[in-house]
């Protein structure tokens, strides 16, 4: 089978060596990045072809060869990049974090008899997955909560924070408003609002705040409560609303010496040096996320715990392994045939299929990655 992945960045990297190992599969890479590609072509036997994936009409010849498509492109270009594969007839796991309904593009994704997972990342995705796998196990399903976030190992002053996902994608968390599930309605509030104080096994107390992490689960999940939170260390919140309320986040431009400027793209510029994460550098990804519901006239709490760390032996940061490989577990769903509902779908169709999410917990358990759960009874 012909793989062809959109973009080598952190979480691209490592989809596409994960792919890679696989014998039936023969992978290509498309970055505007040679470098990029000459380091992937170095360390797995893959093909990498440069191209500018901006220009999003022509992707369809970039792809023309493939049986499949990963989209790995900052959220900024998701949503048109997701659109040019499926005009061309692609099956397509997408990971871009964009703003735009995907559910938009449902109709001609069926039209082209396409199956196009999004969304496939940790959070959302991961997360989905159990969510879609928890609502079969129950008969009434109550209340959805995630806490999820990547972070640095050491704290370093005065952000506390280093980019493990596309850094334009960060900012976007920090300005786009968070939706949520409350007694059956849909609530909005700003991203950054409502911060508390949350202590998680292995890790020292956080901070969430709300972000817009619910997405697809706000339409296809049976639950009058659900919200997600974003998590970082004590303080976070406060410096960057400080940003966003002053102005920083703005893309509305602006004169300055005679000329106009975007504030986000300054702001961008300056602290991206600063939240890069440096060459073994490590980092770790933590989440728990819970949900209640009734059974058999039982009322249940499922909680799932991850906690994963820079790893070692292959040299690839937490994040890009828990939002990469949960993509390739699930490319490999769509190639066997396991999946393959045509038109969109998000992450909580997958769960939903018997023996997929146990599926997808052996293979994380291959890569070292492992999701603790607790079932307990609620008084």
């Amino acid at each position: 089978m012909q793989l062809t992945v959109l973009g080598a960045g952190l979480v691209g990297s490592a989809i596409v060596k994960d792919l890679a190992q696989e014998a039936d599969f023969q992978v290509t890479v498309i970055d505007i990045n040679q470098q990029a590609l000459s380091r992937l072509e170095a360390q797995a036997p893959v093909r990498g072809v440069q191209a500018d994936l901006s220009q999003a009409e022509a992707i369809p010849e970039l792809i023309a060869d493939a049986d499949l498509v990963v989209c790995a492109v900052p959220g900024f270009m998701g949503y048109r990049t997701l659109e040019q594969i499926i005009r061309a007839g692609k099956d397509v796991v997408d990971i871009s974090f964009f703003g735009e309904d995907p559910f938009e593009l449902d109709e001609l994704a069926r039209e082209k008899n396409v199956t196009a997972m999004v969304d496939c990342g940790v959070a959302p995705g991961l997360s989905n997955i159990i969510a879609g796998y928890v609502e079969t196990q129950v008969d009434r399903l109550e209340s959805y909560l995630c806490y999820v976030g990547g972070l640095p190992r050491i704290r370093r002053w005065p952000y506390e924070y280093k980019v493990v996902f596309s850094p334009t994608d960060v900012l976007e968390e920090y300005t786009r408003p968070a939706r949520f599930v409350e007694n059956g309605r849909l609530v909005v509030r700003p991203a950054l609002s409502d911060v508390e104080l949350v202590d998680l096994p292995g890790v020292d107390t956080l901070e969430a705040f709300n972000t817009d992490g619910l997405r697809s689960l706000i339409k296809t999940l049976d639950a009058p409560f659900m919200k997600e939170k974003t998590l970082r260390f004590p303080g976070h919140a406060n410096l960057m609303r400080a940003f966003r309320e002053s102005g920083f986040l703005s893309d509305e431009p602006v004169l300055v010496d005679g000329k106009m400027v975007r504030p986000i793209s300054l702001t961008s510029r300056l602290l991206f040096d600063q939240w890069r994460l440096k060459e073994g550098e490590e980092e770790f990804t933590v989440m728990r996320v819970t949900l209640e519901g009734e059974k058999d006239g039982k009322r249940l709490r499922y909680i799932y715990d991850l906690l994963d760390f820079y790893h070692h032996p292959t040299q690839t940061t937490s994040m890009a392994r828990t939002t990469g490989y949960t993509a390739t577990i699930a490319v490999r769903q769509v190639a066997n045939g396991r999946f393959s509902r045509k038109g969109v779908s998000p992450p909580e169709f997958l769960g939903r299929v018997p023996g997929v999410f146990e599926a997808f917990l052996e293979e994380y358990a291959k890569r070292d990655i492992h999701l603790s759960e607790t079932i307990e009874t609620i008084a």
